[in-house]
């Protein structure tokens, strides 16, 4: 087991609101699994682990321990249709270059 993985995918979910029935469902595993990944009993596989990033809005080298610094670049965008993303997206990297 990677050192902090199931604390950092347990705090994670937490800051979304969500259970772990909801995190389950999202990638494809039983709630029994994520129980499992949280309490460090097991370790998610590389396409769970990235489906648990894309759906926590983080890195995987952020779960794995590698940047500890993930939480502060992290922007929830759910909220946004398209259009919106999109003119987010233009105005980052139109500040980006000053």
């Amino acid at each position: 087991m990677v050192y902090g993985l199931g604390k950092r995918l347990q705090e994670q979910r937490l800051l979304k609101n969500l259970s772990q029935k909801e995190v389950a469902g999202s990638v494809g595993v039983s709630a029994s699994i994520i129980s499992n990944y949280e309490s460090s009993e097991r370790t998610p596989s590389v396409e769970i682990l990235m489906a648990l990033a894309r759906l926590y809005c983080c890195s995987t080298d952020y779960l794995l321990g590698f940047d500890k610094e993930e939480r502060d670049k992290c922007l929830d965008v759910s909220m946004l249709n398209d259009e919106q993303r999109k003119l987010l997206q233009h105005f980052l990297l139109s500040i980006k270059h000053k």
